[in-house]
C-alpha cells in the first residue's frame, strides 16, 4: 500500500495583503510551505508528495524543493481556478501513478503545524474506514444566522465537529468523487469532505489539533511563531 500527500499551494493569500502568496512567506528564514511539507517528509508512512501550485510560482517551488532537500516531493503541478479545481488536478494527476487501494492525503500548504501523532491517527482511521478527516469538537456556542448580523436559534454544539486538513481518502473513492463532480460541472466545493458528503459519503473523524491554524492573516503569523517554539510532545499534551 502506498500513501501520497497532496499539498495545496494554489492560493494567492489576498487577506494577508502581501506581495507574495502566503504559503511562500518566510518565517524565521524558512517559507511556510517548506515547514508544512517537512511534516510529511519525516513521516515514514508517506511515500511521496505532490504540490499543486500557482502556475507562476512553479519554478520557485522547484527551487525550494532543491534548496531544502525535500526528497519526497516528486511532482509540482499547476493549480486550478478554485480550491476544488486545484485538488481535482492533484487527484487526477495521480491516476496512472498509484493504485485504487492506495491512500491520498490532502493538506493546505498554509497549515504548517501538524504533529506526527495527528498524521498517524488520521492514516489509521482512513485505512480502517476508507477516509478520515482531522476534526475537533466545538466548545463554543453556535448561533445560526442568515445575514451575519443577528440570529435567534442555537445549534447544539455537541452535534458540531470542526473539520480541518489534513484529510485522507482511499484513492479509488476520492478519484471517483472528483470525476463525478467534473461530470456534474461542479467546481465550488470548499474541501474534499464537503464534496464527499454531497455525494453521499460518510466522513470519519480522526484526532484534530487546536493549534492547526491556517495562516491567513498577520495575526496568524504571530501565533505560529509562538507555537513553533514548542515540541510536538508539548503541543499535543
Amino acid at each position: 500500500m502506498k500513501i501520497s500527500a497532496i499539498i495545496l499551494a494554489g492560493g494567492v493569500g489576498s487577506r494577508m495583503k502581501s506581495n507574495i502568496p502566503k504559503q511562500f512567506i518566510e518565517i524565521d528564514g524558512t517559507p511556510i510551505i517548506v515547514n508544512t511539507i517537512r511534516n510529511f517528509e519525516k513521516n515514514e508512512r508517506v511515500n511521496d508528495i505532490l504540490v499543486v501550485c500557482l502556475k507562476d510560482w512553479i519554478p520557485h517551488m522547484k527551487l525550494l524543493v532543491e534548496k531544502y532537500k525535500l526528497s519526497k516531493v516528486k511532482y509540482v503541478i499547476e493549480g486550478g481556478k478554485t480550491g476544488h479545481d486545484s485538488t481535482r488536478n492533484g487527484i487526477l494527476y495521480l491516476k496512472d501513478k498509484i493504485e485504487d487501494n492506495d491512500f491520498v492525503i490532502i493538506h493546505d500548504a498554509a497549515r504548517p503545524l501538524i504533529p506526527q501523532l495527528i498524521i498517524n491517527d488520521m492514516l489509521n482511521k482512513a485505512i480502517k474506514n476508507g477516509n478520515a478527516c482531522t476534526a475537533i469538537q466545538c466548545h463554543d456556542t453556535v448561533i445560526e444566522t442568515e445575514d451575519q448580523i443577528s440570529g435567534n436559534s442555537q445549534i447544539e454544539r455537541s452535534k458540531i465537529m470542526r473539520v480541518q486538513t489534513p484529510q485522507t481518502y482511499r484513492y479509488d473513492l476520492i478519484r471517483s468523487l472528483y470525476e463525478r463532480a467534473e461530470k456534474d460541472n461542479k467546481h465550488d466545493f470548499v474541501y474534499a469532505n464537503t464534496m464527499a458528503i454531497e455525494y453521499g459519503t460518510r466522513i470519519y473523524f480522526s484526532a484534530g489539533f487546536d493549534c492547526n491554524i491556517k495562516i491567513t492573516t498577520k495575526e496568524d503569523i504571530a501565533f505560529y511563531k509562538a507555537m513553533k517554539k514548542f515540541s510536538e510532545e508539548e503541543l499535543t499534551k
